[in-house]
């Protein structure tokens, strides 16, 4: 809708200018008739001359019979008194001093400034970038050694995926080494992915490694309003890749070209489907693109065409997870490179803190960190910054200017003692690491939990521990405050969703068995929820929705019956936190073996007589 009402602007515009140009060209003058200067003087003898205007040496008048006349009179100083003296109306101009090139602007600035309105909605047209004759041409940028390129070497985290494309550079730079043993080059490459964890970063990793032209382009750049563009820019991206193969071609965002075709209400989107036509063409046609390595990025595989996915078009797909704590360490290592860092700074310590942390958060983290360091007007970054800079990223920013009443402050503080409290004494709860009331995003106060190691899966015994850590908090205010509030809204959410995915995914449900409920279609175009599909019973449901309320009715008393047994422990840790705003584990530690050594000294001393 936006470009139709720019072509009709356009046009509005163009006739605009054809009008006025017109009334210009065609606007005539009252025709003069130029006469000598004796012929002039003759006239004014006569007294045939009505009325003059002088400018300078010319000389335009109109005869007493309409008659208009033009002359040029040389210097006589006479002339103004035989004007005056015959009666004849004089007006007198300055001299016109105007050069050549004000001749020609004034002459020609119309026609140019039709031209250049015509060029600026042709540029919009096309996207703002191409040129009317370039519009089908590719937009990859030849990626060159003075912009400064990634190595290898600036790559931490994701040692299989390195080892992988390390061998396509080796391909390249040394493709005898191969083809030897009757192997042949892989024409694609797919770099899989969530965000963050460094799919780009390893493409210009290539780039830098490789002797071998690197052509970048990003899978929007394909996409046009008119039907065949993005198709003729493929054609086009190849086309320069032979020319200079052996070479890299990277698309990034691949998914933005190559989603499922016929997916989605309504079919498809014919400049997007032919565009990824055109690409399956060129990856795998009867021309030989040997030499032409396309290199594809996207952290949405799903969504992608099976026809793109196959060997042949993309010989492989190389993950890139989230790095382990290893990987991290390596991470943080790399980026603080570039931050002058204390020497008590421990960077594994700090991977420790970050399970679940891509290669962009550390590198975040490290930034946050810089920029805490700045603000404090140190000369290193030390490990207070990093922590800072951490629960910065894990918690959000700290809202202190936040009004809260001391009421609420309570609730807050009882609240956020019940997720620790629960956490310490339930076996396969994450351990505590720091507890705040401090209003943080758009909470008003945060439990943060630390594990020990790696986890790539969790058991029942886990899920079941998570479930009434977060519990917690409700339960103590139940408890301890005599009321509930809405504070416990997300807590809830997340506990409906662990309990339903142990039911109906897991299989951990004791009733149901070890069956799955609820298929999910693939529908690509449409919401995730909206395409799963109901394959059970009422019945079943039933069951389903009764299992789900056994699992978290029996949390929620084994969460009250931990509350309620160590009372003393929770009512010291909300005191600390009203007094403290925040405590971290060993605080917590504290708490504990005070609250145990005061009921140890209770339970041994005589008891009083009356």
């Amino acid at each position: 809708m936006n470009q139709f009402y720019k072509n009709i602007a356009l046009w509005l515009v163009i006739s605009l200018v054809m009008i006025l140009l017109f009334n210009m060209m065609t606007q005539q003058e009252p025709q003069k008739e130029a006469i000598s200067y004796t012929s002039f003087v003759t006239a004014l003898d006569e007294g045939r001359v009505e009325e003059v205007v002088i400018q300078g040496a010319n000389i335009q008048g109109v005869y007493k019979d309409g008659t208009r006349f033009k002359t040029y009179t040389p210097s006589d100083p006479e002339l103004i008194g035989e004007l005056r003296g015959r009666g004849v109306v004089i007006e007198a101009k300055p001299e016109e001093d105007r050069s050549f090139w004000v001749t020609m602007l004034v002459s020609w600035g119309p026609i140019l400034l039709l031209i250049a309105v015509w060029i600026f909605f042709m540029r919009q047209m096309q996207g703002g970038g191409g040129k009317a004759m370039n519009f089908g041409k590719s937009r990859a940028r030849l990626l060159s050694d003075t912009q400064g390129m990634v190595t290898f070497k600036d790559v931490a985290g994701v040692d299989e995926a390195k080892e992988e494309l390390e061998e396509i550079v080796a391909f390249l730079k040394d493709p005898k080494k191969f083809t030897r043993l009757g192997g042949r080059i892989p024409k694609g490459v797919l770099l899989v992915g969530s965000p963050g964890t460094g799919k780009t970063l390893l493409a210009r990793a290539i780039a830098g490694e490789a002797d071998v032209p690197f052509f970048t382009i990003s899978g929007s750049d394909f996409v046009e309003m008119f039907v065949g563009v993005g198709a003729s820019r493929v054609r086009d991206l190849f086309a320069q890749g032979k020319k200079n193969a052996p070479c890299i071609i990277f698309i990034d965002e691949i998914d933005a070209v190559g989603r499922h075709r016929g997916a989605g209400l309504g079919g498809g989107h014919d400049e997007r489907e032919q565009t990824l036509n055109q690409l399956l063409v060129e990856m795998d046609g009867f021309e030989s693109n040997e030499g032409v390595i396309l290199i594809a990025a996207t952290n949405r595989p799903d969504v992608l065409d099976p026809a793109l996915l196959r060997p042949g078009r993309f010989d492989r797909q190389v993950v890139v997870p989230r790095p382990d704590i290893k990987g991290r360490t390596t991470i943080l290592r790399v980026h603080a490179r570039k931050v002058p860092v204390a020497d008590s700074v421990d960077l594994e310590v700090v991977a420790k803190g970050t399970p679940g942390f891509s290669g962009a958060d550390l590198a975040n983290l490290i930034n946050e960190a810089a920029l805490l360091a700045a603000r404090a007007n140190k000369e290193q970054v030390d490990m207070g910054d990093l922590e800072a800079a951490k629960d910065k990223v894990l918690m959000g920013a700290e809202r202190r200017s936040l009004v809260i009443t001391e009421k609420e402050k309570r609730v807050t503080a009882y609240h956020e003692a019940g997720h620790a409290l629960v956490a310490l004494k339930t076996p396969g709860a994450d351990p505590v690491h720091k507890v705040s009331i401090i209003p943080r995003g758009r909470a008003l106060g945060v439990t943060m939990y630390l594990p020990t190691e790696e986890k790539y899966s969790q058991n029942r015994e886990e899920l079941v521990a998570a479930i009434c850590a977060l519990l917690g908090g409700r339960a103590a205010e139940e408890i301890c405050i005599g009321t509930v509030t809405t504070g416990a809204s997300n807590d809830i959410e997340r506990v409906t969703n662990l309990a339903r995915k142990m039911v109906c995914e897991w299989g951990m449900s004791d009733a149901l068995g070890t069956l799955a409920f609820g298929e999910k279609e693939g529908e690509v175009f449409l919401g995730k929820d909206m395409g799963h599909v109901k394959n059970y019973s009422e019945a079943t449901a039933q069951s389903i929705d009764a299992e789900i309320q056994k699992i978290v009715r029996h949390a929620y008393e084994t969460t009250r019956t931990i509350l309620q047994t160590h009372r003393p422990v929770l009512e010291r840790m909300a005191q600390e936190l009203l007094e403290r705003e925040t405590i971290d584990a060993e605080d917590i530690q504290r708490i504990l073996l005070v609250c145990e050594q005061t009921e140890t000294a209770e339970t041994n001393s005589p008891a009083e007589t009356v």
